[in-house]
């Protein structure tokens, strides 16, 4: 069993934001597979189903970015899985809108988000997908811009990242991480 999570916030006035980009991907992923979002529990909204006849739980914790850790750790307590079968999907300024970046684990690297999870889980031993989000541009706060939503020529490309991330899920699923790194970090 895997446990797939999305960072983001919630409530509407951050829907589509840079930062929600792990929401947009795990909705990406709920469509695709048709594993609905239906149910609410360890602080997160969730789904389960089957992709690739692995099972899966979808999560999109409602705790706020900076609790996410929160809930992840909910969610592998109640379904006893390790660390290392939980993808967490999330935003990533230090990469350019659209690219993918997956790793088996790592730092924080200054994201307030997987700070809470690594600290919640007590390893940073997890595999995630980062999604490009694209850096800052000078003079602007960087909760501003994180915070901020996706102007329309890059809107195509962070569509065709949330399909390559329903993708490399599948890809870690079927052929493991480390075949789904080779897929997925070169491109």
């Amino acid at each position: 069993m895997y446990i797939i999570v999305g960072l983001g916030n919630p409530t509407r006035e951050y829907q589509a934001t840079r930062h929600n980009i792990g929401f947009d991907a795990i909705t990406r992923i709920s469509d695709e597979y048709r594993i609905p979002l239906d149910f609410k529990k360890h602080k997160a909204l969730c789904g389960k189903g089957m992709i690739a006849g692995e099972k899966v739980v979808l999560a999109q914790p409602q705790t706020y970015m900076n609790l996410s850790g929160e809930s992840v750790r909910e969610l592998k307590d109640f379904y006893k899985v390790e660390p290392e079968n939980i993808i967490i999907i999330y935003d990533d300024i230090s990469l350019e809108p659209g690219k993918l970046r997956l790793r088996t684990k790592g730092s924080a690297g200054g994201h307030n988000g997987i700070k809470s999870i690594i600290a919640h889980l007590g390893t940073e031993n997890f595999p995630r997908i980062r999604i490009g989000v694209g850096d800052k541009p000078s003079g602007w706060d960087l909760a501003d811009y994180v915070l901020s939503r996706f102007p329309s020529d890059e809107q195509p490309i962070i569509r065709e990242a949330l399909g390559k991330t329903s993708e490399a899920v599948r890809a870690i699923l079927t052929e493991g991480m480390e075949a789904a790194m080779n897929l997925y970090n070169r491109k």
